[in-house]
């Protein structure tokens, strides 16, 4: 299926298919800089100079950590052209994090920018570090830099949280991201009359992949913030007539209360795709935004090993069902199974099994993980999911235990080993619950040893050097003991019903 999908060598051979007829149009805008096609080609080259001096090339690995920058999209299509493989890395990771991701996928080298520079030289040797701005150093006049691809070969990793607690390194093929921007287009309708705006973080696919890649390779202009925020944002879909926007459900709500909040209006009439994914989103928040702005959002399910999975198309005249998430993506096969692996029926949820036009090739490192993600070439969801009769699906729950925060994966089981770590923490559980800005937050229950005493905000501190800011429970409860179940595990359904009554009484 993924064969038949790919017309282009590599991901560098669709860009430049795309940057040849319009080399004059302006393909990137970033601050005062705009970059036509010609001037963005001409920057790879300058890139692919620089990692060939460094001795990087085929099969070898780099990363990038930092902020929004062009050089991360540089740095993706430099890879493809030499068959080299790119970690971009989520610019709030902490330093223990950044460290394990760059000795985990084995890379080379870290370029970083000045928001992060701090954190990189306490997490990487200084010998493996230089500064994104040496991206540009060399010259592009190096000859044929080109390499024998395969489209098959390693070409991105990136890295996600996984209900064991340690991040999860997706290895991603060049023909999965040829194949991801085609079906993506084609959903969307994306052309080269689109303005892209990208503020989402470039450390994640959703960002450098779903969003700026596939309207690159589509002949479009991207438009990139450093970082969100609600006020650049608005901003930025006026003065550069912004016609395709992606954002997780915490951006638009930050959208609505920053005008809410200052009776502020903005006209998003120019705006025809307002594509919301990474989280669930919550209903009151796709109302109100229509209220205020009087645009819809558009619901879009992917995951970082598959994309995309379920959207809504451009040119289908059918109504959303209320609560559905739309049909499945171009090139997408969806399988609903009970838990003995018989096929649902229409309206029966089950666990989704799903292979997309981009399928992660396996989990870099971890044989067993990958064994039990995938079955027979399709990757358990671990959602559950049901489908009526005219082909739309319905997200009924989650079995992961996976907490979604704005966006961003948390692993219970990473926070649990992190509180425990505490000296006056004997045991904890963290759980994840409803909230009306980031869709979720975690939420941890902690038993203290005997004798010893600590307060929330001790315990939440000691988090805060520790982990992300998003990994960290704002809210933790001091118990006695921990509910448990017929098994002897944590009945974390207690504590989640116990979250949520205390709440709803505060």
């Amino acid at each position: 299926m993924e064969k038949a999908q790919t017309e282009h060598s590599s991901v560098y051979s669709a860009l430049l298919a795309a940057a040849v007829p319009r080399l004059d149009k302006v393909a990137l805008v970033y601050g005062h800089d705009r970059l036509t096609y010609a001037e963005l080609m001409l920057r790879i080259e300058r890139v692919i100079g620089t990692l060939r001096s460094l001795g990087i090339g085929k099969g070898d690995v780099f990363a990038l950590y930092g902020q929004n920058h062009p050089e991360h999209m540089h740095c993706y299509y430099a890879a493809s052209k030499t068959g080299s493989i790119f970690v971009p890395i989520n610019p709030n990771l902490t330093a223990d994090e950044v460290g394990y991701t760059f000795q985990h996928s084995e890379a080379k080298v870290l370029f970083f920018d000045e928001h992060v520079e701090q954190t990189a030289r306490s997490a990487i040797a200084a010998d493996k570090l230089l500064p994104i701005s040496y991206l540009q150093g060399v010259s592009s006049d190096s000859g044929d830099t080109g390499e024998l691809i395969d489209l098959d070969d390693d070409f991105v990793v990136t890295y996600s949280s996984g209900t064991t607690g340690n991040p999860k390194g997706v290895v991603l093929s060049q023909r999965s991201q040829v194949n991801v921007a085609v079906s993506l287009a084609r959903m969307w309708g994306v052309s080269s009359r689109d303005t892209t705006l990208v503020a989402l973080p470039l450390g994640y696919l959703f960002g450098f992949s779903t969003a700026a890649a596939t309207a690159l390779q589509a002949g479009g202009k991207v438009v990139i913030l450093r970082r969100f925020h609600p006020r650049e944002v608005l901003e930025a879909f006026i003065d550069h007539h912004i016609t395709i926007y992606h954002g997780v459900p915490t951006m638009y709500s930050m959208m609505m209360e920053y005008c809410e909040q200052r009776d502020l209006t903005f006209d998003l009439s120019r705006l025809r795709l307002l594509i919301c994914s990474g989280a669930p989103l919550p209903e009151e928040v796709g109302s109100r935004f229509v209220a205020r702005f009087h645009k819809p959002l558009q619901n879009y399910y992917a995951l970082t090993e598959v994309a995309p999975v379920f959207g809504r198309y451009y040119d289908d005249p059918a109504p959303l069902p209320a609560g559905a998430i739309g049909k499945a993506a171009p090139g997408a096969t969806i399988r609903i199974q009970r838990p003995d692996g018989t096929e649902c029926g229409i309206g029966e949820p089950g666990e989704a099994l799903v292979r997309g036009a981009a399928t992660l090739k396996r989990y870099a490192k971890d044989e067993a993980l990958t064994r039990a993600a995938l079955n027979e070439g399709m990757f358990r969801t671990g959602d559950l999911v049901s489908r009526d009769a005219d082909g739309f699906f319905f997200i009924e729950g989650r079995i992961k235990d996976i907490i979604i925060r704005g966006g961003h994966n948390i692993s219970p089981a990473e926070v649990e080993r992190t509180i425990v770590m505490h000296p006056a923490v004997q045991d904890a559980a963290v759980i994840g619950i409803a909230d009306r800005i980031f869709g979720e937050v975690p939420i941890a229950f902690v038993v203290l040893r005997p004798g010893v005493n600590a307060t929330a905000e001790e315990l939440i501190l000691f988090l805060e050097h520790r982990l992300s800011d998003f990994k960290v429970p704002r809210t933790i409860y001091i118990e006695t003991e921990l509910p448990q179940g017929k098994t002897g595990k944590v009945d974390k359904k207690a504590l989640k019903t116990r979250a949520e009554d205390a709440l709803s009484v505060a």
